[in-house]
């Protein structure tokens, strides 16, 4: 069986029925009027999750003042929007060993994509910006690569944040999937400033 089968959009079991640019809508209208084909959505929800940890960096420094807007970078909001964009879609099919009554117990690659955006909300000063599983996810016992680009917060060490989310990331996985990591690629290819440090941008003006 599937364990993302619940809320599964048309021809793509585990996935989530509507593209990013509705999800999107839909988050901008507060999720009103309710809609049970999202709010009941595990991959929908987790696409939303990942939104909403976009929109808490980038709305705070939109309404700042203008030396605070020059810090937005509008191309790497982009670039995160797109590569939830993406991630949207469930992907291959990830088993887990088999358990004691034979049953097919599946994950897809979407879902380790989004344990590893909780990594990353899990851990302060990181946004996750891309995410690629390298390697034959669809063996048990198969290694495989993941590579990962991360966006760290202005003034954080980015070893301790680094190697504090390369914890969380390794934790996760081992608790919800088979998946043997022979590595973690992570690679920060920017840096952002969080809403508790705007206030301090517009005071340097």
């Amino acid at each position: 069986m599937n364990t993302e089968i619940p809320g599964s959009g048309p021809g793509e079991p585990g996935g989530c029925a509507h593209g990013i640019d509705a999800l999107t809508d839909y988050l901008e209208r507060d999720m009103l009027p309710a809609d049970p084909s999202i709010d009941d959505s595990p991959e929908c929800q987790r696409i939303l999750r990942s939104l909403r940890r976009v929109r808490s960096l980038a709305t705070p420094l939109r309404e700042a003042d203008e030396a605070a807007v020059t810090a937005l970078d509008q191309d790497w909001i982009r670039g995160i929007m797109e590569n939830i964009g993406r991630e949207a879609k469930a992907g291959r099919d990830i088993p887990f060993a088999a358990s004691d009554d034979a049953a097919a117990l599946v994950i897809t690659e979407g879902t380790v994509r989004g344990l590893v955006r909780g990594a990353g909300d899990r851990t302060p000063g990181v946004l996750v910006g891309r995410c690629v599983l390298e390697g034959d996810v669809t063996v048990v016992g198969e290694p495989i690569m993941l590579h990962v680009t991360v966006s760290i917060g202005w003034g954080k060490s980015v070893a301790d944040t680094v190697a504090l989310f390369r914890e969380e990331v390794a934790a996760s996985l081992r608790q919800h999937t088979d998946l043997v990591v022979a590595g973690l690629d992570i690679v920060v290819d920017d840096l952002h400033f969080e809403a508790d440090e705007i206030g301090e941008v517009g005071d340097d003006a």
